[in-house]
């Protein structure tokens, strides 16, 4: 069985050049049921009014969402795929770092239900997003 560190530096290290390392998204934590991961909020995720793009966000929330899934599956014989997500931006963000966890709200054989809680350095719920993978058969 995988060691947190050997989870986390595989996740950071998967694939190549991705929209989440375009982003620097990076893993931070992992447990039985949450993965959580950081992003900068720079000009680079900035909307044309200077503050975190929604969209930004999502990426992260979908980023969390499917990676946990890909944790509790066997990728041999499923893949995750996203089919849903909704997500509501409720703080503006600047500058500085933004950590979202993902956890399960429902674990089961054909379909992944995720939610997932974007927060600053201060606590503060910045985004609150839900996501859907159906597992289907590789």
């Amino acid at each position: 069985m995988e060691s947190r560190e050997e989870i986390l530096d595989r996740l950071n290290s998967w694939g190549g050049e991705t929209l989440g390392k375009t982003l620097d998204i990076i893993f931070t934590d992992v447990t039985d049921e949450s993965l959580t991961a950081t992003m900068p909020v720079t000009p680079k995720v900035h909307q044309p009014y200077g503050i975190l793009h929604g969209g930004a966000s999502c990426v992260l929330a979908e980023t969390l969402g499917s990676s946990l899934s890909v944790l509790h599956v066997d990728l041999q014989k499923f893949a995750p795929v996203g089919t849903n997500i909704n997500s509501n931006h409720l703080r503006s963000k600047k500058s500085g770092i933004v950590t979202g966890t993902a956890k399960f709200i429902r674990k089961g054989r054909t379909m992944h239900v995720s939610e997932i809680e974007i927060r600053d350095e201060k606590g503060e719920l910045i985004n609150h997003t839900t996501m859907t993978n159906n597992i289907i058969p590789r």
